[in-house]
């Protein structure tokens, strides 16, 4: 099973009662539990555990695939922190993008757009539709996943064309949104997913839980052969005597 990170802001729980009513732990104690139901290894790190926010080198030498949910204070994580995440995901390391960290500094260098959207906040229905079920996010997830209570986010999504759409939402205000969007970025794979605003509990519904252990699950680095760049010797015989180059 995969050695999981769980980050998180861990700031509205802290300074609001309605949020710690619904995650009196964190977010992070929330979504670290739905993993370790499936079997994964997991720590949590959280952005005021120090000047690397808990993601030290050594965190991340031990993290197979890293969740992050932020919301708030995307401005307060040090460019250095997420120069190094960066460059993790490139190398391999899976990450699991919730709810606003849309726009978290990770997010947006990964995708290479401002990754803006509509939003509402109207404890509105949200109905996300399961438009790839064969896909392995998607199993044992059924045709749709009912949210009584969500946050909207609306269309248009400023991010590339994923891969892989594996959920798209609709909610009752009448917008539609891209919602389980699957990319991959050097070694890495990357799962965008919607649901996950701080105010209702969707991390205690258990399909969204599945919808998290089976992300995780596909993310995970495999074990093909890592690979190489650079100056190639041939595999085969040729005449490597041109000596037209300015390298």
């Amino acid at each position: 099973m995969a050695r999981v990170t769980v980050w998180n802001e861990y700031r509205h729980e802290r300074e609001s009662d309605v949020v710690a009513d619904v995650y009196p732990d964190g977010i992070h104690a929330v979504v670290a539990d739905a993993l370790r139901e499936g079997g994964h290894e997991v720590r949590t790190a959280t952005l005021d555990e120090g000047p690397e926010h808990g993601l030290t080198d050594a965190v991340l030498d031990e993290t197979d695939v890293l969740v992050w949910w932020g919301h708030a204070a995307h401005d307060e994580v040090r460019d250095a922190v997420v120069d190094r995440v960066h460059e993790r995901v490139l190398d391999g390391t899976g990450l699991i993008v919730l709810h606003s960290a849309h726009y978290s500094k990770l997010f947006k260098r990964l995708m290479g757009t401002s990754c803006s959207l509509k939003w509402r906040e109207a404890a509105e229905r949200e109905r996300l539709w399961t438009i790839e079920p064969s896909h392995p996010i998607a199993d044992g997830i059924g045709e749709a996943i009912e949210l009584e209570e969500a946050e909207m986010y609306g269309e248009r999504f400023d991010i590339p064309a994923p891969d892989t759409l594996v959920f798209t939402s609709w909610f009752e205000g009448g917008e539609t949104f891209r919602s389980g969007c699957c990319y991959r970025r050097g070694s890495g794979k990357v799962f965008y997913f919607r649901p996950g605003h701080e105010t209702y509990p969707i991390y205690h519904d258990e399909d969204v839980r599945q919808v998290l252990r089976n992300a995780v699950d596909w993310a995970e680095s495999g074990d093909g052969p890592a690979p190489e760049f650079g100056n190639a010797e041939p595999r085969e015989d040729i005449d490597t005597s041109d000596d037209r180059t300015v390298h």
